[in-house]
C-alpha cells in the first residue's frame, strides 16, 4: 500500500487518538514507504472520519469563553484542540487527494500531519488534566469547509488553507499565550509555543508549494491570491498581523501589505 493510500485510510479513521497515533507512526516510517505520485485515488463517502462528539454548529453558535474560569479555559483549549484535529485531516487530505506532484510535496504534508497530530495529543492531554476531554464542547467546521471547496483545485487549496486559515494562527497565538499566562496556565503557554514554532514551518510549506504552482502555471502569486480569495469566499484577514512570524513563514512584504489593505 502506498503512502497516499495509507494517508487516505487515516483520514477515514474516526477515533481521534488513534488517528493521531497512526499518523505520527506513518511519518516515522516514511523512508520505507512507496510514494505513488501519479495514481488518482477515489474519494470515499463521509470524509473526514471523526468522532460523534464534538457537536458541530455554525461558528456564530460557538460561545466566546474567558480563560479566567476553569470551564472557560477548558472551552478555549477545546477550540484549539479541535483546530489541530482538523489540521491533521487537512494535511493528510493534501497527501492522498492531489496526484501528480513531486515526491517532496507528499513528504512535506506528511510531516505537517505528524506535527499536527503531536499538537492535538499535547492539547488533549492538557485538556484532560483540567477535567474535560475532546468532544465535551461544541465546535465548528470552518477549516474543513474550505477543504471541501478547494477539493478539486490544488493551487486554491495551497493558497487558502495553509496560507490563509492556518496562517491566522501565527497572528492569534501570541495573544492567546498572553491570556493563558494571565490565567496562570503555564502548560498551555508552553504548548502554544510549540504549536507556533511548528506552524511557521507549516505555513512556509504552503507558501513554497503555492509559489511552485504559480511558477509552473505562469501566475503572479499576489494577483492570483486575491482572485482565489474572492472565488472561494475566503475570509479577509484582519490586522494586527504577526509580521515576524509571517516573514519567517515566507510571506513577502507585498503580500503582507495586501493583507493589511495598503495595496
Amino acid at each position: 500500500m502506498s503512502l497516499r493510500e495509507r494517508a487516505l485510510q487515516l483520514v477515514c479513521m474516526a477515533d481521534p487518538a488513534a488517528k493521531a497515533e497512526h499518523t505520527r507512526a506513518l511519518f516515522g516510517q516514511i523512508d520505507g514507504c512507496q510514494i505513488d505520485c501519479v495514481t488518482p485515488l477515489e474519494e470515499p463517502a463521509g470524509l473526514p472520519g471523526r468522532p460523534a462528539r464534538p457537536r458541530l454548529v455554525p461558528p456564530k453558535d460557538v460561545p466566546t469563553r474567558s480563560p479566567f474560569t476553569l470551564e472557560g479555559r477548558a472551552a478555549l483549549l477545546h477550540a484549539i484542540t479541535h483546530i489541530e484535529f482538523n489540521a491533521i485531516n487537512l494535511a493528510l487530505d493534501a497527501v492522498w487527494r492531489f496526484a501528480g506532484m513531486p515526491v517532496e510535496f507528499y513528504r512535506d504534508w506528511m510531516r505537517v500531519a505528524s506535527e499536527e497530530a503531536l499538537h492535538f495529543t499535547l492539547l488533549r492531554e492538557h485538556l484532560r488534566s483540567l477535567g474535560s476531554d475532546y468532544g465535551d464542547f461544541d465546535a465548528h467546521d470552518g477549516l474543513w469547509l474550505m477543504a471541501q471547496r478547494t477539493a478539486h483545485d490544488l493551487i486554491a487549496r495551497m493558497a487558502l488553507v495553509p496560507r490563509t486559515l492556518e496562517a491566522r494562527g501565527l497572528d492569534a497565538t501570541p495573544p492567546l499565550q498572553a491570556k493563558f499566562s494571565r490565567a496562570g496556565d503555564a502548560r498551555a503557554v508552553e504548548i502554544l509555543g510549540i504549536i507556533l514554532r511548528d506552524e511557521v514551518g507549516h505555513v512556509a510549506i504552503g507558501n513554497h508549494w503555492y509559489r511552485w504552482l504559480c511558477e509552473r502555471d505562469g501566475h503572479d502569486p499576489v494577483h492570483l491570491y486575491a482572485e482565489l480569495a474572492r472565488r472561494y469566499d475566503a475570509p479577509r484577514l484582519r490586522p494586527p498581523f504577526n509580521r515576524e512570524a509571517r516573514t519567517a513563514a515566507g510571506f513577502t512584504e507585498e503580500e503582507i501589505a495586501w493583507l493589511s489593505g495598503s495595496i
